[in-house]
């Protein structure tokens, strides 16, 4: 039995029969689709001109012109381009690390393939491998069976958990404190993040001590050339990175390094990997810097002069605030959300000077250093920074950005501690799943004051969901109230799906929760082992395109026919 809907199109009623599809074109459920065309109804996200769902004339919602580029390409950028990071805090007590193999983590996972997984932070620079000396090692398990031996047992789940919650408050004082104790890891850390990445399509990116010196200040490579040993020894295919910040070396270990020094550092280690049979043509990445701040943005240039020649992609760091001081206020800012531009533009412009051709990443990135804002970098409100990070990153051309981080210490990770997604995590796979990685240029005209805070990106559709010539506009709206947008031929001419992203409780309040509704409905997990259906409401041709108040939204125009993205 077909549902239908009663919309309001050019002043007149119509009944239009309504089909809710899932990403790829899956049926909805009945229940599921009733919660869908009640919300269509409710917010008329696409409208000829109808009445706004707050009762107020359409003359009076701000509204937004946007012209779509479809001919051209501005970039093409590499399919694992939203990456995720595993803090390196989690071996801080080796014993943690087992909570990779439980079920429910390898799902979400899993969900963010194809992506890198890079393991590192602050405490990479003060890990050293000891691995179990005289030990028998057994082969390595073969993929199935490492995938297939993934179940931890209730207790000790719960276990791990617990003690996890309790290492959190002391890594969170040695942060405060600024002094980190030096730990050890041994072959299990490096086990447990080659299965869970290898099984769940993700490439392992491993962080090496940078801060193990020689007398001369060089770079001690011994400790590294024993990982790099056991890892060619189980036949771990990964890339390598060395050193986590280097311009704050000084401020965390009283060790100052150069750029010139690093780079020579860097060029060691791509010696020591084409040693290697395994590694010689592995990926190498650095030397994620922290953002360019002041007297300690010359060490980049100096890095790449004498190492630029070592690297696969030049990796920096960014965060827009101080997590210790951060306000909702931040979070929703148009200037400070255009300050990456700002800092984009400079790193770019000292790899083109240095070495010209070197693909640009971040890194490592997140709303506010520091570990986070709490209550805010963990909320729905995060969305905003995220999106318009992956929105405007891409649009400017770095290649890859890691997000910080998916599990580890701090409030901007994308899981909490019990292992539930959070807001940031469910934008996250619906970027993945909706968005392809060749960039188009949209630009907004504001009409009757739609202004700076709606931010739009526009990307091919993702091709494993979607035909040829399909596009997808990523739209936000910081402000609170509705905002329409509209669109020109041919894309107004094609059927949308449109998939919006709106906190469980309305106004300002909602804007802190963890908890986040897609076109209605509450994304929660079904099981341990299954995510709920990413379900879209397609809707009729329109050229218009109605954004709610505090909205993240997706709209795929199916049937754009835009040239570039055939």
């Amino acid at each position: 039995m077909c549902l239908m809907v009663v919309v309001l199109i050019r002043s007149r009623f119509l009944t239009v029969p309504v089909r809710c599809v899932g990403v790829g074109g899956q049926e909805v459920s009945g229940s599921v689709m009733k919660s869908l065309l009640l919300l269509l109804s409710v917010l008329s996200l696409r409208t000829h001109g109808a009445r706004s769902s707050y009762g107020s004339s359409p003359d009076r919602v701000p509204v937004l012109d946007l012209h779509l580029d479809l001919s051209s390409l501005l970039h093409r950028l590499d399919p694992r381009f939203l990456s995720v990071t595993i803090d390196a805090s989690l071996a801080a007590e080796e014993r943690s690390m087992l909570l990779l193999r439980t079920q429910k983590i390898r799902t979400l996972a899993k969900a963010l393939s194809p992506a890198f997984l890079r393991f590192g932070g602050t405490r990479q620079d003060f890990m050293v491998f000891d691995p179990k000396g005289g030990q028998q090692l057994t082969a390595a398990p073969s993929a199935e069976e490492a995938c297939g031996a993934v179940q931890l047992p209730a207790l000790l789940e719960g276990d791990l958990k617990q003690n996890w919650t309790q290492q959190l408050l002391l890594l969170q004082k040695e942060e405060h404190q600024g002094r980190y104790r030096r730990t050890q890891f041994t072959e299990l850390t490096v086990d447990q993040l080659q299965s869970f990445s290898s099984c769940c399509g993700l490439d392992l990116v491993f962080g090496l001590n940078a801060l193990l010196r020689t007398a001369q200040n060089r770079w001690n490579s011994s400790n590294a050339a024993s990982l790099l040993r056991y890892c060619e020894s189980r036949r771990y295919r990964m890339s390598w990175e060395l050193g986590n910040e280097p311009n704050s070396f000084e401020k965390k270990a009283g060790i100052r390094v150069d750029g010139g020094q690093l780079g020579r550092d860097f060029t060691r280690l791509r010696k020591m990997m084409s040693e290697s049979s395994l590694y010689r043509d592995a990926g190498l990445f650095g030397p994620d810097v922290g953002q360019p701040r002041d007297h300690r943005a010359d060490i980049l240039g100096g890095f790449l002069q004498s190492g630029g020649g070592a690297i696969d992609a030049c990796t920096w760091h960014h965060y827009y605030v101080d997590g210790r001081a951060a306000s909702l206020e931040d979070f929703l800012d148009p200037t400070v959300l255009d300050s990456l531009a700002v800092k984009t533009g400079e790193v770019l412009e000292t790899v083109k000077r240095a070495s010209p051709g070197t693909p640009v990443w971040l890194g490592e990135t997140s709303s506010a250093f520091g570990g986070g804002a709490a209550g805010l970098s963990d909320s729905f409100v995060a969305g905003f920074m995220w999106l318009d990070k992956l929105g405007l990153a891409a649009r400017m051309g770095l290649d890859v950005v890691m997000r910080q981080v998916l599990v580890g210490a701090g409030s901007y990770h994308l899981l909490d501690d019990d292992l539930n997604p959070l807001p940031d995590y469910w934008l996250s796979v619906l970027h993945k799943r909706l968005v392809g990685p060749e960039v188009l240029n949209v630009d907004a005209v504001s009409g009757a004051g739609g202004g700076r805070r709606v931010r739009s990106y526009l990307h091919c559709a993702n091709r494993r969901s979607y035909r040829d010539g399909a596009v997808v506009l990523m739209s936000m709206n910081l402000s609170p109230r509705p905002v329409r947008m509209q669109v020109p031929v041919p894309v107004s001419n094609s059927t949308v799906e449109t998939f919006v992203l709106q906190s469980d409780r309305p106004g300002m309040d909602g804007l802190r929760s963890r908890s986040v509704k897609l076109n209605g409905v509450l994304l929660e997990m079904v099981d341990d082992e299954t995510l709920p259906l990413l379900a879209g409401v397609p809707l009729p041709p329109s050229d218009h395109l109605q954004l709610p108040a505090f909205s993240l939204a997706f709209f795929v125009f199916t049937d754009a026919g835009a040239a570039a993205c055939r």
